[in-house]
């Protein structure tokens, strides 16, 4: 829950909201809103998705799992945490995580903690990515990815962590900024 202060601003007042694509992967919608100050915009556009899930999933000899995949957006490949969206009436996001996991990398077990909600652009996006630390997860069934994923399972040991994300190979910030939050803590200890 975010921090809210007396002097926040105002919330803006939506005047009329229209989908101009409703489909699973792509919903948009545009409203025209009035602002606080009296200001009407008359075209903001919103894109929404179901909640996502990134596990940072950490073996017993402190191996950090990290998948590498083609990113059509970008035409490139880099580290990801293994990652996804919930389901349509997925009622825990803590399940569609473990999912998720076992799908992409065949890891599961361990123990399970909620660890980092970000959002990916709040101005334009509805949804909120859920990050979970997994901990001492072990193989136990062979990957199944979705149809869509060509995926590789890399287990980075903690000790080059870092240099993965200095060097820039971890573009996607909804997984970078856990890596990072994790380091921080392991680095207090």
């Amino acid at each position: 829950m975010a921090t809210k202060l007396p002097d926040d601003p105002a919330p803006w007042r939506v005047l009329t909201s229209e989908y101009l694509v409703k489909k699973f992967w792509h919903t948009v919608r545009v409203e025209r809103v009035e602002l606080p100050t009296g200001a009407v915009l008359p075209e903001y556009f919103v894109t929404e998705f179901l909640p996502w899930v990134n596990v940072l999933a950490v073996t017993p000899d402190e191996k950090v799992l990290l998948i590498r995949q083609y990113r059509h957006g970008l035409g490139q490949v880099h580290y990801e945490l293994p990652a996804g969206t919930s389901e349509a009436g997925e009622s825990s996001l803590e399940a569609a995580a473990r999912r998720e996991l076992l799908e992409e990398t065949g890891y599961g077990g361990g123990r399970w903690s909620p660890f980092m909600v970000l959002s990916a652009n709040p101005a334009l996006q509805n949804n909120l990515a859920h990050t979970f630390l997994a901990e001492d997860v072990v193989p136990t069934a062979p990957p199944h990815p979705d149809a869509g994923e060509d995926l590789r399972l890399h287990l980075v040991p903690m000790g080059e962590l870092a240099a993965l994300l200095d060097g820039g190979d971890v573009v996607q910030a909804l997984h970078a900024a856990p890596l990072l939050k994790y380091l921080l803590r392991r680095g207090r200890r």
